[in-house]
């Protein structure tokens, strides 16, 4: 008789805690809504709408911004748009969520390689070296863009005078 009035309230306790931990959304299940943004955004990147693809894609990440794909596909857009500076710290956020995302790794390194940054992006390709057991087709994509080396115009930018020449009056 004493110990009912503790019980129930022990139990009333419990059915509230377990309700709310129940109505809970789990952190890998992703907002529907965000992942088809992200479909059609794509559809529209690849239809050569870039701009509109930027706009659903940048929905999908005000929707749920755990959205990793989204991350992966802004900057997949962004180095088409030769915004590889962008396209780096987009990548960068893919992999703060899954850091061991194979095509945000390889993308990452592609995108260093066109701004110039040969060396780091020879760092992705030694961590998708590990974690790929098997030759995996983002590392021979990467290793072949590392091969090529960055674009003339990088070359170029950074071997320039930082004054220009004195031309000489006769």
């Amino acid at each position: 008789m004493r110990y009912t009035p503790v019980t129930c309230a022990l139990a009333l306790g419990l059915a509230c805690v377990s309700s709310v931990v129940s109505g809970q959304k789990s952190d890998t299940q992703l907002d529907p809504r965000s992942v088809q943004l992200v479909v059609q955004g794509n559809a529209l990147a690849a239809e050569g709408n870039l701009d509109g693809a930027n706009d659903l894609i940048e929905s999908a990440l005000v929707r749920d911004p755990r959205n990793r794909s989204a991350y992966v596909s802004l900057a997949r857009i962004a180095q088409k748009q030769e915004l590889n500076g962008k396209a780096i710290r987009l990548y960068r956020e893919a992999l703060k969520i899954e850091p061991n995302d194979l095509s945000a790794l390889a993308g990452q390194g592609e995108a260093m390689v066109a701004k110039g940054a040969v060396e780091k992006a020879k760092e992705n390709l030694a961590r998708i070296e590990k974690l790929c057991l098997n030759r995996c087709d983002e590392q021979v994509q990467l290793a072949a863009v590392i091969a090529k080396g960055p674009p003339q115009t990088v070359l170029t930018a950074k071997n320039a005078p930082t004054t220009p020449p004195v031309e000489e009056k006769n």
